[in-house]
């Protein structure tokens, strides 16, 4: 979100400057949002540095901020803590060099304080990097799933969901994960069953980027109790998909199977002959 300005002078603030009419409609806006955060721009080059404010409504001592940093691959590239100041604002710089910005597209910033539900969170586009191609391999026909299946990248994974809806999913090969975009309504539960070709070793689940404890892991069962509002859950394990498909791999172990031949050939014709 970007932070509110008021356009005109509220009346609880007659006789003030426009820049005290602003700080007064700002203090009005967080008395209705536990944080607010926002950054210096909406775009950025690879390599520029991202300055992030934010304001947090009812400062509790002891509690942290925490920033994280999603990427357009939907993968947490950062993740920060700092102390709020007294007055409850908060501010740090994000730089975008590394090989974790590297793709161009939208990244989202998350900021969290104390619990799940004084979350907000701020998106900006970076360019000057590398255009983002997925690495997955797009099926030649789309597979129909039932009304209990989510479709990620042509695969059917089971569920159900109470409290919201799946908007859309994905398998991100890079984590290993089923990342799942759902609209929470209510707090509600959300449970998904891959099959192990799909995923496997399933040990972690984050809740809009943070790691989640409210969730039961039965093998390849998870059921996860999300909070009104939330927008994502991802399920990470040990494996996904491969990246290459069934033919891929059927070139491959036709080579690796010619290459033993070549191999074992070659050590027979220099053995002595007698």
């Amino acid at each position: 979100m970007s932070s509110a300005y008021a356009d005109e002078i509220p009346q609880a603030c007659v006789g003030c400057t426009m820049d005290d009419a602003r700080a007064t409609a700002n203090k009005m806006l967080l008395g209705d949002i536990p944080i607010s955060v926002w950054t210096d721009k909406t775009s950025y080059k690879q390599g520029d540095m991202i300055r992030v404010n934010g304001q947090v409504a009812n400062v509790a001592s002891g509690f942290p901020v925490t920033i994280t940093v999603v990427s357009p691959l939907n993968s947490i590239i950062a993740v920060d803590q700092f102390a709020v100041a007294n007055d409850g604002s908060f501010e740090t710089t994000i730089n975008t060099s590394g090989n974790m910005w590297k793709y161009d597209g939208t990244y989202t910033i998350k900021a969290n304080y104390g619990s799940a539900d004084k979350k907000n969170s701020v998106k900006v586009e970076l360019t000057g990097g590398v255009a983002y191609k997925p690495t997955y391999e797009t099926p030649t026909t789309s597979k129909q799933c039932g009304s209990n299946e989510i479709t990620a990248n042509g695969h059917c994974v089971p569920f159900s969901i109470s409290g919201g809806s799946i908007t859309s999913a994905t398998l991100n090969t890079d984590d290993n994960s089923i990342v799942i975009n759902i609209s929470a309504t209510n707090d509600g539960t959300l449970t998904v069953t891959p099959s192990k070709t799909v995923q496997d070793g399933i040990f972690m689940v984050l809740v809009d980027g943070e790691e989640w404890d409210d969730v039961e892991i039965v093998a390849n069962k998870v059921t996860v109790m999300f909070p009104a509002g939330t927008e994502q859950i991802e399920i990470i394990g040990t494996f996904v998909v491969p990246e290459f498909g069934t033919i891929a791999a059927m070139i491959l172990a036709v080579a690796i199977i010619s290459i033993i031949a070549v191999s074992a050939k070659s050590r027979l014709s220099i053995m002595p002959r007698y």
